[in-house]
């Protein structure tokens, strides 16, 4: 294995947006689950993180159980992943505190996916992304909607990570 300070490993990091979710009406903002359209939508992240050979080492997910369930369904959709931790820092968390759970990563892994939410997911993108005027990242700046999934590449230690160290490689919007 690589040594875990070489600051030349390639590291990917997805942003994903929790999927569609039940209006919040009767029940608390936490226990809110995916809506139909946001199971089919969470399904079609999973697609399309197979589909580019993304497998997490870690998922990093918010409590919530729309994050929950949006990394379920991805994962029956054939995404993998090694570990899944759920970090209640990432629920309502903005850019610093995500950075601050990005910088508890374990040196050695290579990818990590963050489940978590708006505006804390869409604002990291835009934060971490190195090119502002790629179609890509002018897009993600507008918009970041459920599903929204953001896939950065950098060669910084996961504790050494700042804004403006990683490469957009791809913004989709995966719809079921």
């Amino acid at each position: 294995m690589a040594d875990p300070s070489d600051l030349l490993i390639d590291r990917t990091l997805v942003l994903l947006r929790h999927a569609k979710a039940v209006p919040p009406e009767s029940m608390p903002d936490l226990d809110r689950p995916l809506a139909d359209r946001g199971r089919a939508d969470a399904a079609a992240a999973g697609r399309y993180l197979v589909a580019q050979g993304i497998e997490a080492d870690l998922v990093l997910c918010s409590p919530s159980i729309r994050t929950r369930e949006t990394w379920q369904y991805a994962a029956e959709a054939g995404a993998i992943a090694t570990d899944i931790w759920y970090d209640r820092r990432i629920y309502s968390a903005g850019t610093e505190e995500l950075l601050d759970v990005i910088h508890d990563v374990p040196a050695e892994l290579r990818t990590v996916v963050i489940v978590g939410h708006a505006p804390g997911i869409p604002w990291l993108a835009d934060e971490l992304a190195l090119d502002g005027t790629s179609p890509n990242r002018v897009e993600l700046t507008q918009k970041y909607p459920t599903s929204g999934l953001a896939v950065l590449h950098h060669t910084s230690r996961w504790a050494d990570l700042a804004p403006d160290e990683a490469d957009l490689v791809d913004y989709v919007i995966p719809r079921g």
